[in-house]
């Protein structure tokens, strides 16, 4: 079962679960607001930890993609050259951006709104996004980078095949050859 209907899985079952949960009550609504801030600072933590991780491994490596293009767009897509190092620590810092992105939404929708099951939805979202990160799986579980965790990773999508850059030479060569023309 993929990612994206894991997390549809976990999330009405944990729908499920809070309309069981008091949250009328101030008490057990603290222990929900002190479970979601305790599952979000575990997150950055390992965010950043796996940062450092990456920087202290310094991996030199170089990786060349051709990152696809924009669909609606019709623009080609363009050769990217990075270092796995580079290449971890900007998946890491995106982990980030989410996570950052996530925790503002829902100071939003819990002080302004008084929406209360989303913390206790978002908390157990947040753990099963740090273990399905794979910077972390990589650089904090151990896991090897091959197959699923091959860089560059590919978009999880929902429907279908995992969509995302190609690094076939075929690809690589023929962008570098489109860059070599807009050069001259």
């Amino acid at each position: 079962m993929n990612a994206g209907v894991q997390n549809l899985v976990i999330s009405l079952g944990a729908m499920q679960l809070a309309r069981k949960i008091p949250f009328d009550d101030p008490v057990t609504l603290n222990y929900v607001r002190v479970g979601y801030v305790s599952v979000q600072l575990i997150m950055l933590a390992v965010y950043y930890y796996v940062s450092l991780t990456i920087k202290r491994k310094n991996d030199q490596t170089v990786l060349k993609y051709v990152e696809p293009g924009s669909p609606m767009s019709g623009e080609e897509g363009k050769l990217v050259t990075t270092t796995v190092r580079d290449y971890d620590l900007s998946e890491t810092s995106k982990l980030l951006r989410s996570a950052y992105m996530g925790i503002a939404m829902m100071g939003v929708m819990h002080i302004y709104f008084h929406f209360t099951q989303p913390l206790f939805i978002q908390g157990l979202m947040g753990l099963k996004n740090v273990y399905d990160a794979k910077p972390v799986a990589i650089h904090l579980l151990g896991k090897p980078a091959t197959g699923e965790l091959k860089r560059p990773f590919k978009a999880a999508s929902m429907f279908g095949p995992a969509a995302g850059p190609q690094t076939d030479s075929a690809a690589i060569a023929e962008a570098e050859k489109r860059v070599g023309k807009k050069e001259e």
